[in-house]
């Protein structure tokens, strides 16, 4: 299914929510899915590494691939998919009132969220952590040496409660400059309206590679918060959410047990590790409590890949990837002392 791209304007969130936060359905998610035959999967406004568009008009990135993989288990097609480009402000509500099936768009995974919008957060695709941004010619080496300074945030974001937190701790009188849309925030630090801009360092380092002169650009080496980035999905909903989340668990599993898109064949055909004939249908019956296909784990890594291949590809050293070494971070297999681990597929 060709890509559609919906920029969800607050006209058209604020008409769905005079009804209430939420709307309910007596069907469940996966119904409703395989009703309409695609998944509507939400990302943001373009972000380097996450989601992005090329010159087709496509997606492509890191939250899109987790959209894909769960396209690929339920459908056995990973393209039965229609992105949905939500602002910041409006994300949360368009999930909840159903308007996306499944959000995977750069979002902080915190206890407000998780138990006051409605909202189960899954497994991180990404560990990520706030950072600031400054000219190198302005001196700056630390966020600490910028008490009274202006720094550019984007609104309706952790990352603006965490620069407030930050400035207050250390007694900085940091003055907030917000804006809805983080091209605009930068075009406003790049302009001279800010002295810093502040956000999540992955995002930060994909952004700055597109500046004019990135060399003229540094970023601190403070990072001021914790920042697990997950998918999430509506509350109340287990099969649902169970389908995600086990649709990101095969993808990190794989990884760990050296299956790629492309020996995944070989593997299914000619392994002898219960593990791996497990996870790919060919011994047991783990498709059952999902509702799904036996082949379902197998569609994901053969059209989508596992996660290492994903990270390199988007985060990593790959064509569209924005550099971010993945060797101890907290983003590596919790093999090589990270934080992707997979429970048991058994």
């Amino acid at each position: 299914m060709k890509f559609k791209t919906i920029i969800t304007s607050l006209t058209a969130i604020t008409a769905m929510t005079l009804g209430g936060v939420t709307t309910a359905s007596a069907e469940s998610t996966l119904d409703i899915v395989k009703k309409r035959g695609h998944l509507r999967c939400q990302v943001g406004p373009p972000s380097p590494g996450y989601y992005n568009l090329d010159s087709k008009g496509n997606w492509y990135g890191l939250d899109v691939q987790t959209c894909h993989a769960v396209a690929a288990a339920i459908f056995g097609d990973k393209d039965k998919l229609e992105i949905q480009s939500v602002s910041s402000q409006m994300r949360f509500t368009a999930l909840a009132n159903g308007e996306s099936d499944l959000l995977s768009r750069t979002a902080t995974w915190t206890m407000s969220r998780d138990t006051q919008l409605g909202l189960d957060f899954l497994q991180p695709n990404f560990y990520d952590g706030q950072g600031f941004t400054v000219r190198k010619d302005s001196g700056i080496t630390s966020a600490l040496q910028l008490k009274g300074a202006k720094v550019c945030v984007t609104s309706g974001t952790t990352t603006e409660l965490n620069l407030a937190d930050f400035s207050r701790v250390n007694n900085l009188n940091i003055s907030a400059v917000t804006f809805e849309d983080f091209n605009v925030r930068d075009e406003t630090y790049l302009n001279g309206g800010c002295d810093s801009t502040t956000g999540d360092k992955s995002s930060m380092a994909g952004n700055l590679a597109a500046f004019p002169v990135p060399s003229d650009h540094i970023i601190l080496p403070e990072t001021i918060s914790k920042e697990p980035l997950a998918p999430a999905v509506r509350h109340g909903d287990s099969e649902w959410r169970d389908i995600v989340a086990w649709s990101i668990f095969a993808m990190i599993n794989a990884e760990e047990l050296g299956v790629t898109s492309a020996n995944v064949d070989d593997m299914r055909a000619n392994s002898d590790d219960v593990n791996i004939k497990r996870m790919l249908g060919v011994e047991g019956s783990l498709n059952k409590g999902l509702k799904l296909d036996k082949d379902w784990a197998y569609n994901i890594i053969k059209q989508v890949g596992n996660y290492g291949e994903n990270y390199e590809a988007y985060m990593g050293s790959g064509k569209l990837g924005i550099g971010i070494p993945r060797e101890g971070s907290a983003n590596a297999l919790w093999t090589k002392g990270g934080l992707m681990y997979s429970p048991p597929m058994r």
